[in-house]
C-alpha cells in the first residue's frame, strides 16, 4: 500500500511525519486499553489514513513480508478451537491493527530517501533516551535512592525497583524491552558515528541500557558491536571503540558521581544472580510451554493461551519469555515453520541485497532483535514491525535503483 498524496507534500512537511511516527512508536506505555492497548502511533495512523484515503494504492510486497501475512494467518487460525477464545481473539483483533499500522507506516516512508528515514532514526533515537532517561533520574529523586523495597517490585515514573536493583524503563514498562526498543537506535547510532546528535544518541543509548541493568541487554550491545567490527575492516575501528569505550566511561561516571550508586558493583550482582535465579524464572517457563507444545504438537494449545493456561495451572499470568517458545506452545509446529520461514527470509533478501554492507544498521538490528527474541514474548511488536517498514522501504529503493542502472546501461549498450 502507498499513499500517492504524500509525494506532494514539502519535504519538511514529511521529514515532521515520519519523525513524529518514530518517536511515537517509542511511547508505547502512553496508551489507552480498550481490552488491548491503542497506542499514540496507532492514532496518528488513523489520522494520516483519514488524510490521504482517497490517494492510496497497492504496492508489490516483499518476499518476506508475503511470509509475515502468512504466518500470522497460521497463528491466527490456531486459536479458532482454542481453549481460551476470548485471549485468541485479543491477539487477532491485536495483528489486525498491527499490520494496518505497519502499512501505513511503510506507506508513509515510501519514496523517501534512506538518509532521510536514517536523520529521523537519530533524532528520534535522542528524545526516546532522553525523555526516558529524565524520568528514571526524577523516579531515584522520588524514592530518595532508597531500593530496599523487600522483593516488591516499585514503578515510579522511568524507574522500576526490581529486587532492590534500580532498572530504568522510561516511556515502557520493562527494562528488557527497553533494550528491545533501544537496539535500532543502537545500532544506527553505532554505524553512524559522524555528527553532534549521533554522538550524542550514542551515548544516551549506552547509558540507558546499562542502567536498564539487562543482563541480555547487555551482551546484546557487546554481540552487535563485535559483528560491526567484523563486517568492517577492524584495523580502522579502533576511533570507534575508543569513543564506545570513553561512552562507557561517561556514563558511567553519570550514574556514580550523580545518581549515587556504584554502577559496577550492580552489574557484577545481576550477572552473578543468573545462576541463582534461572534468569529470573524463564527457565521454568521454558519447561512448561515446552511441555503444552508436546501435548499439541501440530497446531499448539492457540494463538495467546500460554498465560492462560500458566495461571490455571500455576496461579500466574506470565508469558514464556521466550518467541519462539511461545509460538511453539501456541501454533505448534506448523506456525513456529512459518514463524522461521519468514525470519529466514528477511535474513534472506538482507543478504541477496548486501544489507550488511549499504546499511549495516539494519542487518545489525535484526540480528539483535532476533537474539532478543530469546529472552523476550515478541509475537507482534510496534518497534519490530517499524524497522520490517524501514526494512522494506529499503529493500524497494535498492531494487528500483539496481533496474535503473541496469536500464541505463542496457540503452548505453545499444546506443
Amino acid at each position: 500500500m502507498r499513499i500517492n498524496g504524500l509525494d506532494s507534500v514539502g519535504t519538511n512537511q514529511r521529514k515532521t511525519q515520519i519523525l513524529l511516527m518514530f518517536f511515537l512508536v517509542t511511547m508505547a506505555n502512553y496508551n489507552i486499553y480498550i481490552g488491548f492497548a491503542l497506542k499514540p502511533y496507532m492514532l496518528f495512523c488513523f489520522i494520516l489514513l483519514l488524510v490521504y484515503f482517497q490517494s492510496i494504492r497497492l504496492v508489490q510486497l516483499q518476499l518476506f513480508e508475503v511470509a509475515m501475512l502468512v504466518f500470522y494467518s497460521v497463528y491466527a487460525l490456531s486459536g479458532a478451537f482454542a481453549l481460551y477464545s476470548i485471549s485468541s481473539l485479543r491477539i487477532v483483533i491485536g495483528i489486525m491493527l498491527y499490520l494496518f499500522c505497519y502499512f501505513i507506516i511503510k506507506s508513509l516512508l515510501e519514496g523517501v530517501h534512506t538518509s532521510l528515514i536514517g536523520m529521523a532514526i537519530g533524532y528520534a533515537g535522542v528524545l526516546f533516551n532522553s525523555i526516558s532517561l529524565v524520568l528514571y533520574v526524577v523516579g531515584l529523586k522520588r524514592v530518595g535512592f532508597y531500593f530496599d523495597t523487600g522483593g516488591e517490585r516499585v514503578i515510579e515514573l522511568g524507574l522500576m525497583i526490581d529486587r532492590n536493583y534500580p532498572r530504568l524503563i522510561g516511556v515502557l514498562q520493562d527494562p528488557n524491552f527497553f533494550v528491545f526498543y533501544n537496539t535500532m537506535f543502537f545500532a544506527y547510532y553505532l554505524c553512524n558515528t559522524k555528527g553532534f546528535w549521533n554522538k550524542l544518541g550514542l551515548m544516551l543509548c549506552l547509558t540507558t541500557n546499562v542502567l536498564t541493568f539487562s543482563r541480555g541487554g547487555i551482551v546484546i550491545m557487546v554481540v552487535l558491536t563485535l559483528f560491526y567490527i567484523l563486517f568492517q575492516d577492524p584495523m580502522k575501528q579502533w576511533k570507534k571503540i575508543l569513543g564506545l569505550v570513553i561512552s562507557f566511561t561517561l556514563a558511567s561516571f553519570v550514574a556514580i558521581y550523580f545518581l549515587h550508586f556504584d554502577l559496577l558493583s550492580i552489574l557484577d550482582s545481576r550477572m552473578k544472580d543468573f545462576s541463582a535465579d534461572g534468569g529470573s524464572g524463564r527457565l521454568e517457563l521454558w519447561g512448561r510451554a515446552w511441555g503444552y507444545f508436546q501435548e499439541n504438537p501440530w497446531t499448539g494449545i492457540g494463538a495467546f493461551n500460554f498465560a492462560d493456561y500458566n495461571w490455571f495451572e500455576y496461579g500466574t499470568d506470565l508469558s514464556v519469555h521466550n518467541t519462539f517458545l511461545d509460538v511453539l506452545s501456541d501454533a505448534g509446529l506448523i506456525g513456529i515453520l512459518f514463524y522461521f520461514l519468514f525470519l529466514s527470509l528477511c535474513l534472506f533478501q538482507m543478504v541477496l541485497n548486501r544489507v550488511y554492507k549499504k546499511q549495516p544498521y539494519l542487518f545489525l538490528t535484526f540480528v539483535g532483535m532476533v537474539l532478543q527474541m530469546a529472552f523476550l514474548s515478541v509475537i507482534i511488536n510496534d518497534i519490530f514491525f517499524l524497522f520490517l517498514a524501514i526494512l522494506s522501504t529499503f529493500l524497494n529503493q535498492d531494487h528500483v535503483s539496481r533496474n535503473s542502472s541496469s536500464n541505463v546501461r542496457t540503452n548505453i549498450n545499444e546506443a
